[in-house]
């Protein structure tokens, strides 16, 4: 196979997949890892890739934002089990604050019963959920309506969130490394979830893990800024390694 036609393969696989692992195309085309690297390489200065840590992703992935409905089919399975261990976290008769990620989402449909605790969220979605269940004390964050994610952002929800004094935050994100932090596409929404992490005594990131290693534009946390991560078991050793060396506990459900 030349190069030409391993470099139409691996771009046809990434678009397909979603990403690609070295490791796997390495065994897929019949060649060195060393080659596959290379490979990447060149596909990211054609700008049609980016490398991440082990692989790479399609530019399209970084630069579409998906909508709540695409976001809510997808990884179903791993967020699920995220939310089981996140909703561990949970502290007796305190104060919880849950964004508008899909995985936060999750998190709100496991809230103990017998527990009683105070839940705020900018999400409408978790507010339709949440708003009528008997001993719990919701709050809804105000400011206006991201139709894509559901979101409530703005100075309404920022301004709220200054008076704000939030045991954990459960907070989703677009993508993660140690290198950038935890970034999302959107500068509203981003501004929220900074809100959300300086309003709160501990933060927790649930993720699954094909967010490791994307960077969007918009940082909201560094990494000394959050407690634990919680994701799936799909996350590499080695930056489970390097998120654990960095300070932030790791989980992988």
């Amino acid at each position: 196979m030349y190069a030409a036609e391993r470099h139409e393969a691996i771009l046809e696989r990434a678009r397909a997949q979603g990403r690609v692992e070295v490791g796997v195309l390495a065994e897929e085309l019949g060649v060195t890892v060393e080659t596959v690297r290379r490979d990447l390489t060149a596909l990211e200065r054609l700008g049609v890739l980016r490398r991440v840590h082990g692989g790479a992703l399609p530019v399209e992935r970084l630069t579409l934002e998906p909508s709540l409905a695409v976001r809510e089919a997808q990884r179903t399975e791993q967020k699920q089990r995220i939310a089981e261990r996140a909703v561990a976290e949970i502290p007796e008769g305190g104060s919880i604050l849950l964004d508008s990620g899909t995985t936060s989402y999750a998190i709100a449909g496991l809230l103990p019963r017998d527990k009683r605790f105070t839940v705020v969220t900018n999400s409408v979605a978790i507010a339709a959920l949440l708003a009528d269940v008997p001993d719990i004390e919701f709050m809804m964050l105000g400011g206006r309506v991201r139709s894509r994610t559901g979101a409530a952002v703005g100075q309404w929800t920022t301004g709220a969130l200054k008076e704000m004094a939030i045991d954990v935050a459960f907070l989703g994100t677009n993508g993660f490394s140690v290198e950038r932090g935890f970034t999302t596409p959107d500068q509203a929404e981003a501004a929220a979830k900074r809100a959300m992490v300086t309003a709160s005594r501990r933060v927790i990131v649930v993720a699954d893990a094909t967010k490791a290693g994307q960077v969007h534009l918009h940082r909201f946390a560094d990494v000394t800024e959050v407690a634990l991560l919680v994701t799936d078991t799909g996350l590499d050793d080695e930056t489970t390694d390097d998120f654990d060396a960095a300070g932030v506990e790791v989980v992988r459900a």
